[in-house]
């Protein structure tokens, strides 16, 4: 199974951003603990970073013929951007949405997820293991 993983604006910040609320792991620990659980399943994961709603969208409809499922942190764009919404919904590649905080706890705003209709699930609050059980349900067979 190859995944494709999309993570939006400031998550490149992972380790210096509130780490009170995201933890201090870098974006890079978090690119290696994918990459080793892919490995370790006999998967492969391939990773997009953008702080730019449009490239977001790219790295969308280019996974078409190429991943069997994206995981996808969308960041601030989860709560407003009904273009990534379109996106994946787009696209005949199951996605699956996950948040490292607990986006229920936090400001009002950010318990809407506008992206979440087009994943098959989403999951919140569990910081960076999150994103390993969003990619379980793939290789458990869900779609």
């Amino acid at each position: 199974m190859k995944f494709l993983i999309i993570n939006g604006p400031n998550l490149n910040l992972l380790g210096q951003r509130e780490p009170g609320i995201y933890g201090k792991g870098t974006y890079a620990d978090l690119c290696a603990l994918i990459r080793d659980y892919a490995r370790e399943k006999g998967a492969q994961a391939e990773f997009f970073q953008s702080n730019h709603e449009g490239a977001i969208i790219d790295a969308i409809h280019a996974a078409q013929g190429v991943y069997d499922a994206i995981v996808i942190n969308p960041g601030a764009y989860t709560h407003y951007s009904y273009a990534i919404l379109d996106a994946l919904k787009a696209v005949d590649v199951p996605a699956y949405e996950v948040h490292i905080s607990h986006i229920d706890r936090r400001e009002p705003f950010r318990a809407v997820s506008v992206t979440a209709p087009a994943c098959v699930g989403q999951l919140y609050g569990l910081g960076f293991e999150g994103y390993l059980r969003a990619m379980d349900h793939f290789l458990e067979g869900g779609k």
